[in-house]
């Protein structure tokens, strides 16, 4: 007969496996390079002053502006959405429940992770704010108003940041392909929403909101990445001190 000390070590599900999978962290990292790229080149042009980009922006807002003056009940439309559906308290909100969710199941480090990620974005939100100083859209009949300096959006980088945890949670959940993709859907949408609505309503320009959208982006992979890296060396440890502990009984 086997004592207690000969039994193997119970496998982990294979759900677990593969989320402490090193394959899972290096797709995280790759993702926020691109974006951290172009986000940064973003602000670096525009603080620069690069004229071509500039006109893009005055083009783009002056033609939004102009349909938002000609289309109220559209303009008040993407006012309610800017300021509840895709809100920057909403977006904190949704973050905050995720976290207690994860907390509830037994991850309180990937809780507390979430929440500190989000509160990283917010302080490279206004860092980039004070740091360029842009000034926002200005219009003889504005249909809107914001305070602050405009690059990058805020509203975008939080969205953006929000909703690339929340992809990142469903998907180490092991939820399966539907849930997965409806969330992916809805992330991807409220993300091009919450830029189109800045945009309508003048209170950003066009390379404001690409900005806040890729560094949103960046910011909630380093943070998966980093997290599932962190997680998979942990499981590495727990795994070596049950060999050991095996080998010595």
């Amino acid at each position: 007969m086997h004592g207690p000390k000969d039994r193997p070590a119970p496998t982990p599900p294979a759900s677990a496996a593969a989320a402490n999978s090193p394959a899972r962290v290096a797709p995280w990292l790759w993702t926020a390079a691109a974006p951290a790229a172009a986000g940064s080149a973003l602000v670096v042009l525009v603080a620069a002053g690069w004229r071509p980009l500039l006109a893009v922006d005055r083009t783009v807002a002056d033609r939004l502006h102009a349909q938002a003056l000609a289309h109220p009940a559209w303009t008040e439309a993407n006012r309610i959405l800017s300021d509840w559906v895709w809100d920057t308290v909403t977006m904190r909100l949704l973050v905050l429940a995720a976290a207690v969710w994860v907390w509830l199941r037994g991850e309180r480090l990937l809780a507390v992770w979430c929440a500190g990620t989000a509160a990283a974005g917010t302080g490279v939100q206004q860092g980039l704010k004070s740091l360029v100083d842009r000034e926002r859209p200005r219009w003889q009949h504005p249909v809107d108003s914001a305070h602050f300096s405009a690059m990058p959006s805020g509203h975008v980088l939080t969205a953006a940041l929000a909703c690339t945890l929340l992809v990142w949670l469903v998907q180490r959940s092991g939820a399966g392909a539907p849930l997965r993709a409806a969330v992916l859907a809805a992330a991807w949408l409220s993300v091009a929403g919450v830029c189109l609505t800045r945009l309508v309503l003048g209170v950003h320009w066009l390379t404001d909101t690409l900005a806040g959208a890729a560094l949103g982006v960046a910011l909630a992979a380093v943070a998966a990445g980093s997290f599932n890296s962190l997680e998979n060396r942990g499981g590495w440890r727990r795994s070596a001190g049950t060999r050991t502990e095996a080998d010595a009984g």
